[in-house]
């Protein structure tokens, strides 16, 4: 893997970016607002377009934000045209299981293999190389990843192709539904009367102990929502997850009611917010914030 490219240097590429040339690699980059590219411009090649970054490339990973936007960089844009015989796309971005498998195909056409391996941990979990990495496609190929894979945290092998996009779905579920009900939570303390740090304290010993509690309780107790991962990143998440159970035929109402808050969340202007900013959803819809100060 002496030759990758990397295409996507945003908020969670950046970090992974920094952590792959810290292990040595060799990388290409590749960025639509290339400014956003040139910090690494000493350390890593930056190219002029997705097919000149995939042109020579062994390994190529997008981290991009939807799957509209993979689409355009690796397939409408040419690059796939571009693609080295038996090289390895990776595509740690988030997107739908189908468009995954779609994807795969396509570069299994264009003489490549192909892994989906979107990531949690968000950007704390990318800047300390501690992601957790769910990866679709073939052992063998899941296998020839392995060293990338541990200079970004722990990966874990789920499946056929579009495996670890349905692994992402149900953790962005997790995700999703637990910022509600830690909001919720410390709301309620709070409103009662109770100390919300103190509140917060006492369940991490607990059974209700989660990350979630433990990273956004601390944001939401603090009022730090600068984004680690957007809000309107969360409620594409969330429509994706409501999307595969309709076409699975499956009824998920946790699910449904938090899309429905991060919704109205976006509605209030509170798209670039970080996700454990649906407490200001709930703050809106009572009328009271968390520290007791009028909303």
């Amino acid at each position: 893997m002496s030759r990758i490219s990397f295409l996507g240097i945003g908020l969670m590429g950046a970090p992974m970016v920094a952590r792959l040339l810290d292990a040595g690699f060799s990388l290409t980059l590749w960025n639509r607002t290339r400014s956003k590219a040139e910090p690494f411009a000493g350390r890593a090649r930056i190219a002029d377009s997705p097919a000149a970054a995939v042109a020579e490339a062994q390994v190529v990973i997008t981290m991009l934000e939807n799957g509209a936007v993979v689409d355009q960089v690796l397939h409408h844009s040419g690059a796939l045209a571009q693609l080295q015989p038996g090289a390895l796309v990776i595509d740690m971005s988030s997107i739908e299981p189908g468009m995954a498998r779609r994807h795969g195909a396509r570069v299994e056409e264009a003489g490549g293999v192909y892994l989906d391996a979107p990531v949690s941990g968000g950007t704390r979990g990318a800047q300390a190389g501690t992601l957790s990495i769910m990866a679709g496609g073939e052992e063998a190929d899941f296998e020839r990843a392995t060293a990338l894979f541990q200079a970004l945290g722990k990966a874990t092998h789920i499946g056929p192709v579009g495996s670890g996009q349905l692994a992402k779905l149900a953790n962005q579920a997790i995700v999703g539904i637990t910022i509600g009900a830690v909001s919720e939570a410390l709301l309620l303390a709070a409103r009662g009367g109770a100390r919300p740090d103190r509140v917060r304290q006492a369940l991490l010993g607990g059974f209700a102990g989660s990350k979630i509690l433990e990273q956004h309780g601390e944001r939401m107790l603090q009022r730090d929502f600068q984004p680690g991962a957007p809000s309107r990143i969360q409620l594409k998440d969330l429509r994706m997850i409501l999307d595969e159970a309709r076409a699975e035929g499956l009824s998920l109402p946790l699910s449904q009611r938090v899309f429905e808050q991060y919704r109205a969340l976006l509605a209030s202007g509170h798209g670039e917010v970080d996700h454990s900013g649906l407490l200001l959803e709930l703050e809106r819809l009572n009328g009271v914030r968390l520290d007791g100060e009028l909303p």
